[in-house]
């Protein structure tokens, strides 16, 4: 435990996660897996154990700890090796009820977000479009005002949860002219005539729901709008932070798994009469991975840190969201290569943890994108600034 970050009650929380995640998801993650569908009824167990919540406030059923339990919370989902199970989980915390508490109205926290704590409502975030893909400031989804609704037509894709959530917060543009600056943020319950939803079929992440979703003259009250008008731009950069780092640290956590893994299995597996730790040229290799992993965990906890002092550090999760997914696909795609043939087994974790981890570079923004982006900040100078 690194103690410049976290403390024994942190200790603690990381202990009562591990135990419940072993005795209430790690018997079911293959079902999950195989079937594509979570059972629901888990939501209820984890809201009841205050984990939606820990870092939201106190009024609406949370816990408002630091942002170190998150970091706890998003290691040990790593460690269940289910890429599809922990998005399902992240999504729903960290980018849907990210709005719900920093853009909703005190009506929408206690119709949306306080069930979203207790477990008893999911969401998810519809921001990627077909057409669109990592240009937010491109997407062409449109919501018309007309009198006290908003009319809601487009379509978006890749959406973790997608299938089954109860509620979306939705990106649409209520003044197409202005382009990125006519963007606004909604919150839309999924029963709402003219929504319907088509599960994607996904080379990982298996367990989770990702679907296209298409929205045909979705009429919607006009105090579902989340925050204030053509403001939402703003908003979903300045949540971009979050959502980065944590794919950051899921990142160095999942390399962590795998190289925990292969050492354990290094130890146990002879070749030429002698284990294959004890191999200077697999030595030297795995010391490099975890060196690697080791750099990646301590700029993450860095900048977690700086994140919960209220800095605002969209580079700085750009940062880690780009070598830290790098670094990920590098360590186990090394690490499938030390287990040899039953590497590429699905009876041993490393075939499932290769495909979820590709998602890494790909999902929140590309690894392309965020160069793009780090471009403009590092050479350009272009300063963002926090929505006010």
């Amino acid at each position: 435990m690194n103690s410049m970050y976290f403390t024994e009650e942190h200790q603690l929380f990381r202990e009562s996660l591990r135990n419940f995640l072993k005795k209430e998801v790690v018997p079911n993650i293959d079902e999950w897996e195989s079937t594509g569908k979570i059972d629901a009824s888990i939501w209820k167990k984890i809201g009841d154990m205050g984990f939606f919540g820990i870092h939201y406030p106190e009024a609406y059923g949370g816990s408002d700890l630091d942002i170190f339990y998150t970091v706890i919370l998003q290691e040990e989902l790593q460690r269940i090796n289910s890429g599809g199970f922990a998005a399902s989980v992240w999504a729903h915390v960290y980018l849907s009820m990210t709005h719900l508490n920093a853009e909703g109205s005190e009506a929408i926290k206690q119709k949306y977000l306080a069930p979203s704590i207790a477990g008893d409502k999911l969401g998810c975030l519809c921001i990627t479009e077909p057409s669109g893909g990592s240009d937010v400031a491109g997407i062409r989804t449109t919501a018309v005002k007309e009198g006290d609704s908003y009319i809601i037509n487009g379509s978006k894709t890749f959406i973790t949860n997608g299938a089954y959530s109860d509620y979306l917060v939705v990106a649409a543009k209520t003044n197409p002219e202005l382009g990125n600056k006519g963007m606004s943020m909604f919150v839309v319950d999924r029963d709402t005539a003219g929504i319907t939803a088509t599960k994607l079929d996904k080379l990982g992440w298996r367990a989770s729901d990702t679907a296209e979703i298409a929205f045909d003259n979705v009429k919607i009250p006009a105090g579902n709008l989340l925050g204030e008008e053509n403001q939402g731009f703003s908003y979903i950069l300045q949540h971009f932070a979050i959502e980065r780092l944590v794919m950051g640290i899921n990142a160095h956590a999942r390399a962590e798994f795998a190289l925990e893994y292969t050492l354990n299995y290094m130890s146990e597996r002879t070749a030429f009469g002698k284990e294959l730790d004890k191999f200077q040229a697999l030595r030297h290799r795995y010391v490099d991975m975890y060196a690697d992993m080791e750099i990646c965990k301590a700029y993450n906890y860095a900048v977690a840190s700086r994140l919960d002092k209220g800095d605002y550090v969209v580079k700085e999760a750009s940062i880690s969201k780009l070598k830290s997914t790098k670094m990920a696909d590098a360590v186990i795609y090394e690490c499938m290569q030390f287990l040899g043939g039953y590497g590429y087994m699905e009876d041993y974790p490393l075939a499932r943890m290769l495909r979820d981890s590709r998602l890494g570079p790909i999902g929140g923004g590309t690894s392309e994108i965020l160069k793009e982006i780090l471009s403009r900040m590092v050479i350009d100078k272009k300063e963002y600034k926090p929505a006010t």
